[in-house]
């Protein structure tokens, strides 16, 4: 952190941004009372908005809901099987 007088912050201005830019802290002062803060601009992140990514997909394969081969007949059992009997559930068989 450097402490700055009006009058060096007015001579060396663009010195000034540059340390700010590589992250130093600058303070400017009037004789010993600190006044400002010189800080760098972050970018502001934009907005998140809902349904953003809608006019991504423009068209689906026909193909899209198909079964893919490459899994096999993996989670068949598993998917058919959406609820346990509350008086089996968590007994082993």
């Amino acid at each position: 952190m450097s402490i700055i007088t009006i009058h060096e912050a007015k001579t060396h201005l663009s010195q000034l941004i540059q340390r700010a830019l590589d992250g130093e802290e600058i303070i400017i002062a009037k004789r010993d009372q600190p006044l400002v803060r010189l800080e760098v601009i972050r970018e502001k992140k934009p907005e998140r908005r809902f349904g953003g990514l809608k006019d991504i997909v423009i068209r689906m394969s026909d193909s899209f809901d198909d079964p893919m081969d490459e899994l096999g007949n993996w989670g068949s059992e598993q998917s058919s099987k959406v609820a346990e009997d509350s008086a089996t559930y968590g007994k082993k068989k």
